[in-house]
């Protein structure tokens, strides 16, 4: 069964959100060090997981566990706090965005 486009639309969202937060955690050594260290992986395996819904679910849930690193995210980015929360209920299935 196909997914409804908006839906598709959604996840695209969230995944542009988590792609946008790989590239401000990969901003900083400190940060993405820390984050490859928690999840396991290595810098190898970030090209191949970049268009992976969960890699994208695992990078929002990072940045949404420190509430410093978030807002210091949203505020270079110029987004609202809560488009993170969005993204990974969009990515969880929790629909939105």
């Amino acid at each position: 069964m196909k997914r409804p486009p908006d839906r598709d639309n959604r996840a695209k969202a969230a995944g542009e959100v988590a792609l946008l937060a790989l590239g401000y955690l990969a901003g900083d050594e400190e940060r993405l060090m820390r984050f490859l260290a928690l999840t396991g992986l290595d810098r190898g395996d970030v090209a191949d997981l970049l268009g992976d819904r969960g890699f994208h679910l695992a990078i929002l849930d990072h940045l949404a566990g420190d509430e410093t690193m978030l807002l210091d995210f949203t505020r270079e980015n110029g987004v609202p706090p809560e488009t993170v929360g969005v993204a990974r209920r969009a990515l969880g299935s929790g629909e939105e965005f």
